[in-house]
């Protein structure tokens, strides 16, 4: 890979916060705060000194949404479409190029601090992919539960050894360092923050430019408030769950600012799914319907606030289609990265739109996937839906007409327009969106999930 193409000096540094399953409605920004019984002061500032999204999509599972952020394509295409139930090797091949891969070749440092939820065998792990170094968890909070169940025999099978925290550097074999159970799970949060203090701490001090990528724990169930957050709002464990993460966010920028970076760095703040879906820590999606594992609004759009002093405009509020997977070539684009083009990019650059320099996002449409299955196609404030799954847990409905759904008019999708003839012109851009995503499909083939490594496509 090519080297820095720019002076270190003049690239910003960047952290992006990457929440497990917060719904759209959960901050106060968004509608949520006080309503969820917890304000969220700092996240709510954040917003208001940065732009904040109304239509930003993410993939409507775990591991194919880190996918798709990973490698700003589809997560069919990696190989990663579903959440890995029951698969012994899962995640990123070595022959994808992650936005941290493309980050240190142009010279920033990079550390990744959370859930990774990518793969959990050798070669698979954050520091194998362009992290220098990583603390978090492999997998899933659910994994937690295991080690304080009395039904729990993690030596029944290979794949039911528990889940520990890790830790890693570049080069050198993941450590597991204690497993991660119900306590540990309480505590996690609190690590990462401390984590990521230290390591943007440390790389100012070098004069390096960093990325720090914080995939938090939080809200995915089980929702376990730390210590000092537990009994805090007196309004129950998600309302302290959320000033827990109001608060450790504001230590992330409080860190910025004593650093003296504030003005230099693109802070971001997001989430991997949709609301929560698991009685009794059901998340809230706001206004829209449905839950992660849909295709419904409310597992596609999360929020998104995005800070760059003096660069990003303040105080903006867009109701533009963005994906998840525009930021790795947006990244690109403000760094002076490489962005592939050896294989099919579906991420776009929206560096114009997010500076500010048109009002038009540069995508008007994303394919909806569920798993490994095309459930329609968003395009503008329309949906063309072949099947609809009302929760993650609820039987698929499938149709044979496909429907039609106004988000203008029909925010939670329960009135189909397939039979108003003035409504089926919608039809045809969004199939032509379809096509054109089969045919790259077509052209390059998805990789097969649990492909073993070294892998190069047959077209190489």
């Amino acid at each position: 890979m090519p080297g820095p193409s720019r002076s270190t000096q003049r690239l910003p540094n960047i952290v992006l916060v990457l929440m497990d399953n917060l719904g759209y409605g959960e901050l106060g920004v968004y509608g949520g705060g006080i309503l969820r019984g917890a304000p969220t002061p700092r996240i709510d500032h954040l917003a208001a000194e940065g732009t904040r999204l109304l239509n930003f999509n993410v993939e409507a599972q775990c591991t194919p949404s880190r996918a798709a952020l990973m490698t700003g394509r589809y997560a069919i295409r990696t190989g990663n479409g579903s959440v890995p139930i029951g698969t012994a090797r899962y995640g990123l091949v070595q022959w994808e190029y992650t936005i941290a891969e493309m980050l240190s070749d142009v010279g920033y440092a990079t550390g990744a601090f959370g859930k990774w939820h990518l793969g959990h065998s050798e070669g698979r792990y954050p520091t194998d992919q362009g992290f220098d170094e990583w603390y978090g968890i492999p997998n899933s909070s659910d994994e937690s539960f295991w080690p304080d169940s009395s039904t729990y025999r993690p030596d029944s099978h290979p794949m039911a050894a528990p889940e520990f925290v890790m830790e890693s550097r570049s080069g050198q074999t993941p450590k597991q360092l204690k497993i991660y159970d119900l306590a540990c799970r309480r505590i996690m949060d609190r690590e990462l923050t401390d984590k990521a203090k230290d390591f943007m701490t440390r790389q100012v001090k070098a004069r390096k430019p960093f990325f720090a990528f914080v995939p938090y724990t939080m809200p995915h169930h089980p929702v376990i408030p730390a210590p000092e957050f537990d009994g805090k709002t007196g309004n129950g464990y998600w309302a302290d769950a959320l000033a827990q993460i109001d608060a450790y966010v504001g230590e992330l920028l409080d860190t910025i600012g004593k650093l003296g970076v504030r003005e230099n760095t693109i802070f971001i703040f997001t989430s991997d799914n949709g609301s929560e879906m698991l009685e009794p820590w059901n998340g809230w999606a706001g206004p829209w319907r449905g839950t992660y594992f849909t295709g419904l609004e409310g597992s596609l759009r999360v929020p998104f606030i995005i800070r760059w002093p003096g660069k990003v405009p303040a105080g903006r509020v867009s109701n533009e289609i963005v994906h998840e997977m525009d930021l790795f070539t947006t990244v690109a684009s403000i760094v002076g990265g490489k962005v592939p083009t050896d294989r099919a990019m579906d991420g776009v650059d929206q560096s114009e739109f997010l500076l500010g320099g048109q009002e038009k996002s540069n995508r008007d449409a994303i394919v909806v996937y569920v798993g490994n299955e095309i459930y329609g196609v968003k395009w503008r404030n329309w949906k063309m839906m072949f099947r609809e799954l009302a929760t993650g847990t609820a039987p698929v409905e499938q149709w044979s007409i496909p429907r039609l759904f106004n988000l203008n008019l029909d925010p939670r999708e329960e009135h189909s327009l397939s039979y108003e003839g003035q409504c089926t012109w919608v039809l045809l851009p969004a199939n032509k969106v379809l096509s054109d995503h089969l045919a790259s499909l077509k052209n390059y083939p998805p990789i097969p999930p649990g492909t073993p490594d070294p892998y190069l496509p047959h077209n190489l």
